[in-house]
């Protein structure tokens, strides 16, 4: 239990260097981005009255137009101004498909320094409506269900998910934007995730080394065929108009747009083959516990069986998951390739998509026999290990 324990403190010390000393190495060429926000620093605001409803017809006197300006009062929710009472101004372009909804008295929305040249005398404009409050309440619920649950696993789970969240948007993001190799964060990334999650979860034991092992080789097969895909297929990274965006980030030094695909698929497919290496091993680890003997062959033969049922579902985990992500675009695209199938499965857009999906699933499939086989080393029984030892 001493063991056990240490082990624990001592993953939760270095997974919070590994955070400290990430960051800092993520932000040793930092670039500002600022610039490219012309609004600066949002501000969280709840609307206290609508003072003009058509407040274009003040900002654009000479003009007839179906633009709508909407003049409000709104006090400030934090910070050190909290409780001020600010003016500011929601433009709705009548060029909008779906304008955006109208704010009204009691709406809590974000704002910005007005950038409208028509009306100097406002400081502040509408950015967004504050949308995370539910979003928030659904992960407490979350969370307690998780402690109630979960117990003492269910602590370590939290604690997991926080330094894995950490290690993306804390190291790995600003490492990306900051012009780091992305093919090496993304692995080191992957890598801490990956025996982190299992140290903590299970601690060091011949099951979380199985796991381990079974998960990194996973892992390696779905970034090799991410690699040759992008040379083979010809990639260029330009997906969606986000991708455009991204390149022009930083025109002197930009973000190499093949690589981002690499990490888009190992960094998605880590968490659906950690979850099968550690169910695989898990469950071999207590079929050898209730029977007793069992040999490597017998041992490996029982992790196929069970490894079998699993591909099916995970495999399906991971294609829906990538095909929901991205099914405006899949529908937007069979719109209009309705008539040449061929021309719509060739886009680089559906492309992508779908090498995310095969490659991790390839990545799951062969997990399950490497896994296999390491418990098999591993959970074999001891007199078969001393089987072949001289006497």
């Amino acid at each position: 239990m001493k063991k056990e324990r240490l082990v624990y403190i001592i993953t939760i010390i270095l997974s919070a260097l590994y955070i400290f000393f990430g960051n800092k190495a993520a932000n040793v060429n930092k670039i500002d981005y600022s610039s490219g926000n012309p609004g600066g620093t949002p501000i969280k605001v709840q609307v206290t009255k609508v003072v003009n409803p058509d407040y274009a017809d003040v900002i654009y006197p000479d003009f007839v137009t179906e633009d709508r300006v909407i003049l409000f009062e709104a006090r400030i929710l934090s910070g050190y101004r909290k409780g001020e009472i600010v003016t500011a101004i929601q433009s709705i372009d009548s060029m909008y498909a779906v304008p955006p909804r109208e704010v009204a008295e009691g709406d809590k929305i974000i704002i910005y320094k007005n950038q409208n040249g028509n009306a100097p005398d406002i400081r502040y404009m509408f950015a967004e409506y504050h949308r995370m409050d539910f979003v928030v309440v659904l992960w407490i619920v979350f969370f307690i269900l998780l402690l109630v649950l979960g117990r003492k696993n269910g602590v370590n789970t939290l604690i997991s998910l926080a330094f894995t969240v950490l290690s993306i948007f804390y190291v790995f993001v600003p490492a990306v934007l900051n012009g780091g190799n992305i093919y090496s964060w993304s692995i080191s990334t992957c890598i801490y995730i990956i025996f982190m999650t299992l140290l903590i979860i299970s601690g060091f034991s011949k099951k979380s080394l199985a796991a381990m092992i079974g998960c990194s080789s996973g892992v390696l097969v779905a970034g090799v065929l991410a690699v040759i895909t992008n040379s083979v297929c010809k990639l260029t990274g330009l997906t969606t108009e986000d991708s455009m965006y991204l390149l022009l980030l930083n025109p002197d030094n930009p973000i190499d747009l093949k690589a981002i695909i690499f990490a888009a698929i190992i960094l998605g497919a880590v968490g659906a083959i950690m979850d099968v290496s550690m169910s695989l091993s898990s469950s071999l680890a207590e079929m050898k516990e209730q029977a007793g003997h069992m040999t490597a062959a017998q041992i490996t033969r029982s992790g196929m069986v069970v490894g079998r049922d699993i591909m099916g579902t995970m495999a399906n985990t991971l294609i829906l998951a990538y095909i929901g992500s991205s099914l405006s675009v899949t529908l937007l695209l069979a719109a209009y390739n309705s008539a040449t199938p061929l021309l719509m499965f060739n886009s680089e857009m559906i492309l992508v998509e779908l090498l995310q999906a095969v490659a991790g699933s390839l990545g799951i499939l062969l997990t399950i026999p490497l896994t296999s086989v390491v418990c098999g080393i591993l959970y074999r029984s001891d007199d078969e290990k001393t089987k072949y030892k001289p006497e």
